[in-house]
């Protein structure tokens, strides 16, 4: 554990990244905050308690404290847009998923903070989970990243209408394995009751197309959840068991796949 993240080391070719989990905001920055931007309300929220079953199946966990205002774990540190021609939020962002300002006139942080903030939050992140990345390489054969995301499902400002429940990215094709993405889409075609696409509005953020390298044995896959299927979408943004244990089995299986796939087995 260090300051700006928590890291659970587990035996299993699995490593399973939450950038977008942590809600915690300096008290130097959240000073020069509009009140959108301090209640961080484009956390990926709950996503500890969803998915606290992978803690007994091996996978090892890495997520984030600090909230994606403070820097996003999942953008390149370059500014690169994460998709080209379309609407994007930045490495630092400035405004919500709703385009509200998330800092107060002229407050908003300067070339020199964007990279201190790189530095001192986006950095070790990414340090550990390369470290762990390559550890699990050299004990085993195939290992994957399972980049564990949510979202509101419905945020005109990136897509129209509503977000299907699922939405498993592969880069468009190029992050994982075939066999890996038909068994994890088996399972998704299963969940009765919840929709399902791949590669759709969301096909993987930076952290899968960078650390992907599936002829070298590391696979990555993304999951977007709409946050919709297991919590609420208003503040205060209420984790609701009831909705949450329906869908957790499938959550369950996900991993149960990736897992198969790794030893070599397809998934049941």
């Amino acid at each position: 554990m260090t300051g700006t993240f928590d890291f659970h080391a587990g035996d299993s070719p699995l490593l399973i990244s939450i950038p977008h989990l942590g809600s915690r905001i300096p008290d130097d920055v959240a000073g020069r905050m509009t009140d959108a931007g301090r209640l961080s309300a484009d956390t990926d929220w709950h996503l500890d308690r969803l998915y606290d079953f992978a803690y007994g199946s091996g996978a090892s966990v890495l997520q984030a404290r600090f909230s994606r205002y403070v820097v996003d774990l999942n953008r390149d540190p370059a500014g690169t847009p994460l998709y080209p021609g379309a609407d994007n939020t930045e490495v630092c962002p400035t405004t919500s998923f709703d385009r509200e300002p998330l800092y107060l006139p002229d407050a908003a942080p300067g070339e020199a903070e964007v990279a201190d903030r790189i530095a001192a939050y986006w950095r070790p992140y990414h340090d550990k989970l390369a470290a762990t990345l390559a550890e699990l390489r050299r004990r085993h054969d195939r290992v994957v990243l399972f980049e564990a995301h949510s979202i509101r499902s419905r945020v005109p400002r990136f897509f129209d209408g509503r977000l299907p429940d699922f939405n498993l990215g592969t880069g468009g094709g190029v992050t994982a394995d075939d066999g890996l993405v038909a068994d994890m889409m088996a399972v998704l075609a299963d969940a009765e009751g919840f929709s399902h696409v791949l590669n759709g509005r969301f096909k993987g953020g930076y952290n899968t197309r960078n650390y992907a390298d599936p002829a070298g044995g590391v696979h990555a896959v993304q999951l977007e959840q709409a946050q919709c299927s297991y919590m609420a979408e208003t503040p205060p943004f209420d984790y609701l068991p009831d909705l949450a244990e329906r869908v957790r089995p499938t959550l369950r299986r996900l991993l149960e796949a990736m897992l198969a796939w790794t030893a070599g087995a397809s998934a049941s």
